[in-house]
This record gives structure tokens, sequence and C-alpha cells, in this order.
């Protein structure tokens, strides 16, 4: 009798972090026999029970109201949580009693569109990481590696340093969108070859994409007169102070379009963390599923940086916690981290508001502190348990 044999066998790619490990057998399958797809492999891989991921949801949810609520009520000008409460009430016709001139203008004018707007960037940058990630398969991986990020700073900073302003206020914006639109589907056009793009060679070129973008928003600098300079400084700092309810209603279409977009891809990324061959048995244009994805990435990280400016880290820390509470599972993992990258936001800007006032800590540069020692420590516990990535 023969021995069995397992040299057929396709060897699944492993994950950096136990976390991205598939439970699944579907790698076992024969690259030249693909058998078809069972209950178990459809789903993908699994995570812990509804009940864990329900209880996830609702601490989310009722963390992040609780932080909002929080949020429009401290300040400078404080207002009491009760008052907040009966002033939405009142407006919503449900009853509750106006505040005086100015608090209805503090809270109506200020504090409420500027929390609503962190509401919105937090979910979009969130949800966009966690895209990334299930896309390279990398839990290090965010929207900034492939030049979305970069490529919107140089839009703004372009607008800023020629004083381009024929679309009013929203020039900054505008250039700040499309740039970031146009720079990732340059970044697609370079990496492609042969009609497929390798993970490796999308990664490379947004790096000499960052790189080459660097340098045209040094050379806008260089040409900027001083009052421009601090219009930029500020710009790339990233901050949510000039908020306002056209700047909020401007940014919620595409951050909608993409945070609805994204979770009908949930099941296949799930079947792409097996590995590209065993999801193409299974029956996904990983390709496709590459090029929609990324698009989706864009819409949603240029459409917060075009707002905010830069804002780091939410997009790598938010997902990767998630994924390590809650387990690979995208159908929880892309709502799960629009909420928590909304929690996160949120908690910065208050932060940002109230730590040294009068004045206002970046939002951008306070994100960079809370998330580049956790990069780190990702780092150190990916290179001890995996020797790091080849």
């Amino acid at each position: 009798m023969t021995a069995p044999t397992t040299a057929g066998r396709g060897a699944e790619p492993q994950g950096p972090d136990a976390a991205w490990e598939s439970p699944d057998p579907a790698s076992d399958a024969r690259p030249s026999e693909p058998a078809p797809a069972s209950a178990e492999e459809e789903r993908g891989p699994r995570g812990p029970g509804l009940g864990r991921i329900a209880l996830l949801t609702l601490g989310l949810v009722a963390a992040l109201v609780l932080v909002a609520l929080v949020s429009v009520a401290t300040g400078a000008y404080d207002i009491p949580l009760g008052d907040v409460i009966n002033s939405v009430l009142h407006r919503a016709g449900l009853g509750g009693e106006p505040l005086d001139r100015v608090g209805e203008s503090v809270l109506w004018d200020a504090r409420l569109p500027r929390v609503v707007l962190a509401v919105l960037v937090g979910a979009a940058l969130g949800c966009a990481g966690a895209l990334m990630q299930g896309v390279f398969g990398n839990p290090l991986a965010e929207p900034g590696v492939i030049g979305i990020s970069s490529g919107a700073a140089v839009g703004a900073v372009a607008a800023i340093a020629f004083g381009l302003d024929f679309l009013g206020n929203w020039t900054v914006t505008v250039f700040a969108f499309v740039a970031g639109l146009a720079t990732v589907l340059l970044v697609y056009v370079l990496s492609r070859s042969d009609g497929r793009t390798e993970v490796v060679t999308l990664i490379l070129t947004g790096i000499a994409v960052n790189a080459f973008a660097g340098a045209l928003i040094g050379l806008c600098v260089f040409f900027a007169d001083n009052a421009q300079i601090t219009g930029i400084t500020f710009w790339q700092l990233g901050s949510l102070s000039q908020a306002t309810w056209p700047k909020v209603l401007a940014v919620l279409p595409c951050a909608l379009a993409g945070l609805l977009i994204a979770p009908w891809y949930a099941r296949r990324l799930d079947l792409l963390a097996l590995g590209e061959r065993p999801a193409r048995h299974l029956g996904v244009d990983v390709e496709r599923l590459r090029v929609v994805l990324i698009l989706v990435t864009a819409l949603l990280t240029a459409s917060a940086v075009a707002m905010a400016g830069i804002i780091t880290f939410v997009g790598l820390l938010v997902p990767h916690l998630l994924r390590m509470a809650a387990g690979p599972g995208h159908r929880f993992l892309l709502p799960g981290s629009a909420l928590g990258g909304a929690l996160v936001l949120v908690s910065a800007d208050l932060v940002a508001r109230t730590a040294a006032q009068p004045a206002e800590l970046p939002l951008g540069v306070l994100t960079a502190l809370i998330g580049s020692p956790f990069f780190f420590w990702l780092l150190r516990r990916t290179r001890r348990r995996q020797g790091g990535w080849a």
C-alpha cells in the first residue's frame, strides 16, 4: 500500500498575526481539482459567537452616543447634559426646551457640526483601514500606504500655496478630494502588469508615490508666503475646528456611499483571507475585488482627508483591536471598524479641544501620538510571533 501524501495540498499563506489565521480547511483543496464550496467555506473565517459580537456592537454604539453627548456639552462654554438633550428634543418636536440664544448658537452652530463631522470622518477612516488590511492580507496596512492621504494633501497644499479660490471656500476641499482619487488611480495603473496587480508591487508603487507627493508638497511650501505656510501647516496637522453644516453635508454622500458599499464585500474578503488561490476556486474574482475595494477605500479616505486634513493611525489601530477582540470575520469587522473609528475620533477631538484650553491641540498630532506606540507594539508582536514579512 502506498502511504498517503500531502505533497499536492495547497499551502495556505500564513498571516503575521494569529487573528489572521483562518480556522477553515478550504486550503486543503488541491489547486488542480477545485472542490465545490461547502457551507463552512462559504462562510469564511469563523469568529466568536453572535452573542459576543452583539455585545461588542452594543458597547461601541453606547460608548459613541455617550462620548458624543459629553463632547457637545463640554468646552469653553459648558452646557449641562440635560439642557443638551432638552434642546435636541425641542428641535425634533418631541418636547423639551430651547437654550438661551448663546447656548443654542454654540450647540447647533459649533459643537454639533463638529461632532457629526468627527463621526463621519472617523467612520470613513476606520472602515477604510479594515478594507485595506483585508485587501492586502496585512494588519499593518492602512489607507496612507497606497498614497491616498498624501495625494489629497498635494491637492490641498497646491490650492493654498497658489491662492486658488475659484470655488470659494470649497476650493481646498475639492482639490484634496480630486487629487486623492487621482493618486490612487495612478498607483493602481502603474502597479498593474499583464492584466493583474500584485500586492507587493502595489505597496511599493504607493511608497514611491508617497515620496513624490512629499516632494511636491515641499515645493509648494517653498513658493508659498508666510500666511499660506501657516494655512498649509494647520491643514497638514489635521483639525475639525472649521466644521460647519455645509461641510458635513459635503462629506456625507461620499462617506455614506463607501460605508454602505463595503459590507457587501464582507464574505468575499473572508474568502480572500484563505489565500488568492483558494478564493479563486471558491468563485471570487480577486482582481475585480481589489479594484472595487481600492476605489471604495479611496472614496472614504479622500472625503475624510479633504474635510479634516491628515489624520493618521485611526485606520490602523481600530480594525486591529477589533480583530483581536472579535476575530477576522469581516461581517462584523467592517461596520465595527466604522463605529470604532467614529468613537476614537470623537474622543480624540474632545481631548484636543479641552486638554490645553484655550488653545486647541492639532487632532492629527494627537492621533499620531497615540497610534505610533501602538504601531511599534504591533510590529514587535508580529516579528516575535512570525518573524515579520519576507
